[in-house]
């Protein structure tokens, strides 16, 4: 580790006093649920393996294979940067070590473009599995107001759980995940003994005429089903022994997801067969094939809801610390590079972003747009940054190993797939052009970042101490006695 990462800083004279993050509060399975919660296992596996199926067949495990290669790619170019560097500042900070102070910026927005997009779009799946939850239950609720009304409180919950601390949010997170993957994982289970024999389908795996260009554009959906793998990055201040406890999370949550992935989109095709492709709900489809109790319905539908909250839940804290980061560098509003005296959590922004979220999903909401239609449209969104994000860290990775002669045969390798495996998701996500409006979205991702690279040449102009100081605030050189 450099001797600049491990300088401390005294707080600059005259300036405000930050209470600081909490420091060496959150244990493994702490890092673990922020990381699981924010790719949100269980409402991936709710849908994307149809998606995937519709056009790879067989090949549908063959995607979700080759999609976790791609994720472990990305995820060992930012295991380099996290056993050497701890930061609430997440692939921004990370990126600067490579790319300097623009590639960092442009790191650090693209990557709240992601958290934030999926936290907003997650907003609404939990919105509408939640309303079916209530009426399955027995609690009649219809209509868009209804949808209001759960946005708000489902909305609010997620911000109060960000500002009332870190280890609170990941504990709700942890729980909700670790409920629903539970129910899946029992469905799944009891799927493959109803099938008996025909629980082993060797087709699966032999890859015969299985149609290859529907397998790559299935390996698209299979990586997105990842986004957000690398959060607990961003709790470096927070976790305890982060230069060992961050990579070690970061690698084994997208392996043990990736597993998760192939075991479920396997039992999906053994079950239902060619039904999948066509199966608006695969999950419920199999409880009703296998015969699973009527009381069954609810409990699952509520499982889905709870992944879906958990992903509003864990973006919003990588949101938070960043933007947190960026206050305390000066680009933006220093009044947002402070901290609740009492909770040590980065309060202002989260009263920002979270109800920004929220906002959002109402007005999406009251022009009649379905809330599951709010998923794909601000995911999407919020995928496009995340893309940006994980190909601008590769490319740091291999500059920065090479800066330090550090041995980077393996990095080389890595930030190849990475990069490529980036810029195909992005390209196959806007060609051939998506029906509308997925086909404004990438205008409106442009447009959010021309605005936002204008922004960083006027701080070049009239500010140049900031750019100077973009990605350095590391752990020992952050204020506050968190």
């Amino acid at each position: 580790m450099s001797t600049t990462a491990r300088k401390e800083q005294a707080p600059r004279e005259g300036a405000p006093v930050d209470a600081g993050l909490r420091r060496g509060i959150m244990s493994g399975p702490e890092l673990a649920a922020q990381a699981i919660a924010n790719i949100a296992p269980s409402a991936v596996i709710a849908f994307t393996a149809a998606a995937i199926y519709a056009g790879a067949g067989n090949g549908t495990v063959l995607s979700f294979i080759l999609a976790t290669f791609v994720i472990l790619a990305v995820g060992y170019c930012v295991v380099v940067f996290a056993r050497r560097h701890a930061s609430a500042g997440s692939l921004y900070t990370y990126v600067s070590k490579g790319l300097g102070p623009f590639g960092a910026y442009l790191a650090g927005v693209t990557l709240l473009i992601g958290c934030w997009g999926i936290a907003a779009g997650s907003l609404g799946g939990s919105v509408a599995y939640i309303n079916q939850f209530l009426n399955l239950i027995g609690v009649p609720v219809e209509g868009v107001f209804t949808q209001i009304v759960l946005t708000v409180v489902l909305g609010g919950l997620a911000t109060l759980f960000t500002i009332r601390g870190i280890r609170l949010s990941a504990r709700v997170s942890l729980v909700l995940e670790l409920v629903s993957v539970t129910i899946i994982l029992v469905l799944l289970v009891l799927a493959l003994i109803w099938a008996g024999p025909a629980a082993w389908d060797p087709s699966q795996f032999a890859f015969e005429g299985v149609p290859f260009q529907g397998v790559a554009a299935g390996m698209v959906l299979g990586i997105l089903g990842f986004v957000g793998f690398s959060s607990a990055d961003a709790l470096g201040r927070e976790a305890k022994n982060p230069y060992v406890a961050i990579p070690r999370v970061i690698m084994w949550s997208a392996v043990g997801v990736g597993v998760l992935y192939v075991f479920a989109a396997y039992t999906q095709v053994v079950v239902l067969g060619t039904g999948l492709g066509t199966s608006a709900s695969p999950l419920e489809e199999i409880a009703t094939t296998i015969g699973m109790p009527e009381w069954f319905a609810p409990i699952l539908t509520f499982g889905v809801g709870a992944s879906f909250f958990a992903v509003v839940v864990a973006p919003l804290n990588v949101v938070g610390r960043i933007f947190y980061v960026m206050g305390k560098e000066g680009v933006v509003p220093a009044t947002f590079g402070r901290t609740h005296e009492r909770h040590l959590t980065p309060h202002r922004v989260l009263l920002v972003f979270g109800p920004a979220a929220i906002l959002l999903d109402i007005i999406l909401l009251a022009f009649n747009v379905n809330a599951m239609d709010i998923v794909v449209w601000v995911d999407t969104f919020g995928t496009y940054g995340y893309m940006v994000a994980y190909a601008l860290v590769a490319i740091a990775c291999v500059i920065y190993t090479q800066r330090e002669k550090m041995s980077n045969t393996l990095v080389w390798i890595c930030a190849v797939i990475a990069v490529v495996g980036m810029v195909y998701v992005f390209i196959a996500n806007v060609y051939p052009v998506p029906a509308y409006p997925l086909n404004v979205i990438p205008y409106i991702f442009l447009v959010t970042m021309i605005l936002a690279i204008a922004w960083y040449v006027h701080l070049a102009k009239n500010r140049p101490e900031v750019i100077r100081s973009i990605g350095n605030t590391e752990t020992e050189i952050l204020e506050g006695a968190g």
